[in-house]
């Protein structure tokens, strides 16, 4: 019995030794900094939105969006950009807390700028829940227009599954809105992140969402003027006349965030 009981004690006092030294490890690692290689990364993936690559600034692309302010957006017909626009955690995003009609208070639409013509846009944009947005490019600005959608053609960003237009053939995400239906659908789940290029040029115009093309049109082409007579926009003379004007993001009253916006001309 006495050997048996000194051979246990040996065997918990080894035990104990066992847990505190891999305690005292697991605790060193936890404190250790992070390898050169694993800061890079994280740097390097912290860094990658809101900024140009070497090679895209050789290829002539532009920040339309510096991630940490407004500048370069502004509500159609005025200088100013509405309080409800705000830019978080390097986001260009429209805060919903109240609406004016149908949409935003102190929100309205953004317009860049510059007006543009014959480029090539590329963005990401996430929508809330049941949300409703779009990108909408050749906006013409003069007092005779209300509206950004008065003139530019848009393509929709919408939740498909919860947002009623979701039913509405040529109403879907990626669609030129009422206008040509997507080819596939690749719009990604509200919350998520989906990525836009936006190409025009020379009146020949394509819609890519998450690295396919859903889209594409001749403004050219004699079926144009018949596309937009088929439309909403029947009544709205000056609707797609247009191949340069401004690229605008829309408040259709719901949250959506924006990041990685840049353009460059072709």
């Amino acid at each position: 019995m006495k050997r048996e009981g000194v051979f246990r004690t040996g065997l918990l006092l080894l035990f104990v030794a066992f847990i505190f030294t891999d305690c005292q490890t697991r605790q060193k690692e936890k404190n250790e900094p992070a390898s050169a290689e694993e800061a890079a990364s994280s740097t390097e993936e912290t860094a990658a939105h809101n900024t140009l690559s070497a090679q895209e600034k050789q290829e002539g692309w532009k920040l339309l969006f510096d991630g940490k302010t407004t500048d370069g957006w502004r509500n159609f017909k005025s200088q100013e950009i509405g309080a409800a626009w705000k830019v978080e955690d390097g986001t260009l995003t429209l805060e919903v807390s109240d609406k004016e009609g149908w949409q935003a208070k102190n929100g309205g639409d953004i317009i860049t700028d510059q007006a543009y013509e014959n480029f090539e846009l590329a963005l990401e944009w996430k929508i809330s829940e049941g949300g409703n947005s779009g990108i909408i490019y050749h906006v013409l600005e003069e007092d005779q227009y209300e509206y950004v959608w008065h003139t530019g053609p848009e393509m929709q960003i919408l939740d498909d599954a919860k947002h009623p237009d979701g039913k509405i053939e040529k109403h879907r995400a990626g669609d030129l809105y009422d206008l040509i239906e997507c080819t596939s659908v690749t719009v990604n789940p509200p919350n998520q992140w989906n990525q836009v290029r936006l190409i025009s040029n020379n009146g020949q115009v394509e819609h890519w969402l998450n690295g396919q093309k859903v889209v594409a049109y001749d403004m050219n082409d004699h079926s144009w003027k018949a596309l937009v007579e088929g439309s909403k926009f029947k009544e709205m003379p000056d609707f797609g006349s247009s191949k340069k004007g401004y690229i605008a993001l829309q408040d259709h009253g719901d949250r959506v965030w924006f990041r990685n916006i840049k353009i460059r001309s072709l």
